[in-house]
């Protein structure tokens, strides 16, 4: 099994494991270093190498199997694309950028590897390039979910607390693929082990969207966080991290010290911005609605943890009380935040503060609970959606746009109807400013930490050749975001086409 993946990964042009094995060998020859202590460290490398061969083994196995599920021929691309040599010229058009302003017609889009090189008239000629006729279809920016959990979408609670963490990249990595042929191109995730999966995208192992890692959720004990059982306290001061701390998917975190070390492990990590759970959920096994998490001197520890590094913190949290204490403390990004009063969004205009909605509205695509307390506090979050979504605009805050789809395979393929919801509340040509140009400078909010630091989410020269041909119209309506296997008929990513029915 060890050779295949070997094999796998030096097809693929990766020679990490390789090189793993002949820094091995080099050790054994070379070394006269034999004392206990070397021997200790040594012994506490290759536990790690091995654990990272393991996972990366993992994506490896995903990547065959993103071999295997593609389609041949015009629908998808190649198990390794690769750019064009020549420009890319998109023409025949109507040209929606991102901005909220209506398309526009007689343009063409140059390309150039896996950027946007220049917008440019229609008549204006361009030199030994590859055509592509959108034939009177919209060219649109690819789509950005700023709430979109990559590692725990598309599997359910029991799955994700019981399963080898193999068989969880595996799903996500299929998962992934679907992401991107939905035309999500970008995504920013609020909290799991999404770091490898990350990689393997990034290195054309496997397809999927951009991805912003959290990495895990930071929690309090008895927080929106702690998926431990009833029977795993009390926690002892030197015990072993519980199951969903050692998979990545949840840090918790008791004190201000305790705090700082944890926000300062993901970023070691890779993470791109921090995420904090400042309230109660819906969803939570112990913690109520309406309850208040981390007091702000912790929620104070992380943010000048993440400023250190010059990238911000995001919090869930819904209530008022959790909203102020948040802004206090100097985070950037309120999570939901749907139970949001009058004071508290005038703070968030104040401080230009970001607010994350989705359309929670318990309809037909919400998740079902059995009990009456979770249903409840569902139909309070429902009703506060659309109080929230009204205050947003009366006071005009940078509103992004997210799905935050958890544990429910069934409601991953709704994710771009989610955003077609938004019509009820703004008018079509700003929802998908939301759902691309908005979304793009949200992600972008990390600063330094930004791991693809062009622009995302327009149609613009310097940008990412990110971007979707479809068969809709804007100004009217989006119901065409809803059906994308029906009305996308190219979807581009970093310049490469994963789809093509043109």
């Amino acid at each position: 099994m060890q050779n295949a993946l070997r094999k796998t990964r030096q097809h693929q042009g990766l020679f990490a494991l390789a090189g793993t094995t002949s820094g091995k060998i080099q050790r054994r020859r070379g070394c006269d270093c034999g004392g206990t202590i070397m021997q200790i460290l040594h012994a506490r490398v290759m536990a790690d190498m091995s654990r990272r061969q393991f996972l990366g083994g993992a994506i490896a196995m995903a990547a065959a199997f993103s071999g295997m599920t593609r389609s041949v021929g015009a629908t998808t691309s190649s198990a390794t694309p690769k750019t064009p040599p020549r420009p890319v010229v998109i023409h025949n058009c109507r040209l929606f950028d991102g901005t909220g302003k209506k398309p526009q017609q007689g343009l063409k889009l140059v390309l150039r590897g896996a950027m946007i090189e220049d917008i440019i008239p229609e008549s204006e000629p361009v030199n030994d390039a590859e055509l592509i006729d959108a034939g009177g279809k919209l060219l649109m920016p690819g789509l950005i979910d700023v709430h979109w959990h990559t590692m725990l979408a598309a599997i359910n609670q029991v799955t994700a607390m019981t399963s080898d963490v193999g068989y969880l990249y595996l799903v996500a990595a299929k998962e992934a693929q679907n992401t991107l042929l939905r035309g999500f191109t970008t995504i920013r995730d609020p909290g799991g082990p999404a770091f490898a999966l990350k990689r393997a995208i990034d290195e054309g192992i496997i397809d999927g969207p951009r991805i912003y890692p959290s990495g895990a959720m930071i929690s309090q004990t008895s927080g929106h966080g702690d998926f431990r059982m009833r029977s795993d306290l009390p926690r002892a001061g030197a015990a072993d991290l519980a199951l969903v701390e050692r998979v990545g998917v949840a840090m918790i975190a008791d004190g201000a010290d305790e705090v700082l070390r944890r926000v300062r492990e993901q970023l070691m990590l890779g993470a791109s911005q921090i995420k904090v759970l400042a309230g109660g959920g819906v969803a939570s096994m112990y913690d109520p609605l309406d309850s208040t998490q981390y007091t702000e001197a912790e929620l104070k520890a992380a943010v000048a943890a993440a400023s250190d590094w010059n990238t911000y913190v995001m919090a869930h949290v819904y209530t008022p009380t959790g909203i102020q204490r948040c802004i206090r403390a100097g985070v950037k990004s309120i999570e939901h935040g749907q139970l949001a009063d009058e004071e508290s969004v005038k703070m968030m205009a104040d401080t230009d503060t970001w607010w994350s909605l989705q359309p929670f509205l318990q309809d037909e695509d919400a998740n079902f609970y059995p009990d009456d307390m979770r249903r409840q506090a569902q139909h309070e979050v429902a009703q506060g959606t659309v109080h929230a979504y009204e205050m947003a605009q009366k006071y005009n805050i940078h509103t992004g746009w997210g799905t935050d789809v958890l544990f429910n395979a069934n409601n991953t393929r709704t994710q771009g109807k989610q955003l077609a919801k938004l019509t009820r509340f703004y008018d079509p040509l700003t929802v998908l400013k939301q759902g691309t140009g908005m979304n793009g400078e949200y992600v972008a909010l990390s600063g330094a930490r930004n791991p693809y630091p062009h622009t995302l989410g327009k149609l613009e020269k310097g940008a990412y050749a990110d971007l979707i041909i479809a068969d809709g119209d804007p100004e009217k309506n989006l119901d065409f975001v809803a059906d994308p296997e029906q009305n996308f008929h190219l979807i581009m990513k970093n310049g490469v086409v994963y789809k093509n029915l043109l």
